[in-house]
């Protein structure tokens, strides 16, 4: 998903918002992969209910804090390993979903200060 250069044109509305949907499906897709490894994992390793698993992952994920104690010592290393990971992921998919949006509104910006430059 290449992004065009300073020397582009800006490009147009309708293409814009096709490439924030394809971000956001992306983005929608890394929670989606996140979701599944931490339901899977406190199912495993803190041996949660499924439901109960997908809301601590969801706990989790979102920065909120843990919501099920975790008693066994693999439970509490994947916790501490999901955890990181989470932190990385949350940065990752807010940097994908907002790419396109920061890209376009720098882009304008630059193709402004260079049109005053030449007038």
């Amino acid at each position: 998903m290449k992004l065009e250069n300073r020397k582009q044109k800006v490009t147009s509305l309708p293409q814009f918002l096709l490439r924030q949907v394809r971000y956001g499906l992306f983005a929608f897709a890394l929670i989606a992969f996140s979701l599944l490894i931490g339901t899977l994992g406190y199912h495993h390793f803190g041996q949660l209910t499924w439901l109960n698993s997908f809301h601590m992952t969801c706990m989790i994920l979102t920065g909120m804090g843990p919501v099920a104690e975790i008693k066994s010592t693999s439970g509490i290393v994947f916790s501490s390993m999901y955890a990181l990971y989470s932190g990385v992921a949350f940065l990752s998919v807010t940097a994908v979903f907002f790419a396109p949006l920061i890209h376009r509104l720098l882009h304008i910006l630059h193709v402004e200060d260079e049109e005053k430059d030449q007038g």
